[in-house]
């Protein structure tokens, strides 16, 4: 049985919400660690990105590119733990801990709102993980004085926009150039 705290390549920023980190199992029987972001997350969300299908890129980012810029990824593994904040979904491998799913919210333009973004990898999807982030972060969202969130989502990302119909209170949507833009609040 492969154990689910191997030690970190770096200790945690002094901010980190340590109380955040949980184990969860799949309706498959598989047990994942939900934990917030480390700084040391880069090359696993490197890794991550490289994994995902062509399709899976693009909805999440609205563009396929080879690689994430260094910039992009520096900035996905280095939040405040309060404005900006990231869970990931992890798993532990024979060649170490890897990163399956991501979910997060970064401040909008939408005052009291933060916009969420969230990717799982392909062989993830449909098996209980987004639910399981998108519930974390609306929470950890609601507990740091937000009422209301955004998100962008394309309109043939029928699986996350009837996750997010289904989990939350749909406020406003939008839809423009093939992308729904919704605002939603917690259910």
């Amino acid at each position: 049985m492969l154990h689910m705290h191997r030690p970190q390549t770096e200790p945690p920023p002094p901010d980190y919400p340590t109380a955040l980190e949980r184990t969860v199992t799949l309706g498959n029987g598989e047990t994942l660690r939900i934990r917030p972001i480390r700084p040391d997350d880069e090359p696993r969300l490197t890794a991550l990105y490289d994994r995902l299908s062509h399709q899976t890129a693009y909805q999440r980012f609205f563009a396929v590119r080879r690689r994430l810029p260094a910039d992009w990824l520096h900035a996905f593994a280095n939040v405040d733990y309060q404005r900006r904040f990231a869970l990931v979904a992890e798993r532990e491998t024979v060649g170490g801990l890897e990163i399956v799913g991501v979910g997060r919210y970064e401040p909008s333009e939408t005052p009291g709102a933060a916009e969420v973004a969230f990717v799982l990898e392909d062989g993830y999807q449909g098996r209980g993980l987004g639910r399981l982030l998108l519930d974390e972060i609306v929470r950890v969202g609601v507990e740091r004085g937000l009422t209301r969130f955004r998100a962008e989502v394309l309109g043939d990302n029928h699986r996350m926009l009837r996750l997010l119909s289904n989990r939350t209170r749909i406020l406003e949507r939008r839809v423009e150039h093939g992308i729904v833009s919704l605002l939603f609040e917690p259910r």
